[in-house]
């Protein structure tokens, strides 16, 4: 069974860090977008970053330039790195994992950026 596994996730004061990892776990084959999706609380859930096989990245404009998003294809792994934290990145933070035939989602890793 093909799950992911976020970490990461924790408190932060404004203008700090944090690294999320997410791991799928479980036999996958071509992979072909991984990304981070998040959801506030009273808010629909949006991009944050993607990154496509080849390299190519996309990201929110609010995140743009504080966060990048990197895979390690090896490893079946995704990472997103989060710099300049703002309160308004407080949100559960999304895994997701698409190839021709799975559309996975993780669990989801709690973020809070204290002001």
């Amino acid at each position: 069974q093909v799950q992911l596994v976020e970490s990461g996730g924790g408190l932060v004061q404004a203008g700090g860090s944090l690294r999320l990892s997410c791991v799928v776990s479980g036999s996958i084959r071509s992979i072909n977008l991984m990304a981070w999706f998040r959801q506030a609380p009273g808010k629909q859930r949006e991009l944050v970053a993607q990154i496509l096989g080849g390299g190519s990245t996309n990201y929110a404009d609010s995140v743009k330039g504080r966060f990048t998003i990197s895979r390690d294809n090896a490893r079946n792994t995704v990472h997103l790195e989060m710099d300049s934290l703002k309160p308004e990145d407080t949100a559960v933070y999304y895994c997701n994992v698409r190839t021709t035939t799975y559309n996975l989602i993780g669990q989801g890793t709690q973020v809070t950026v204290s002001s």
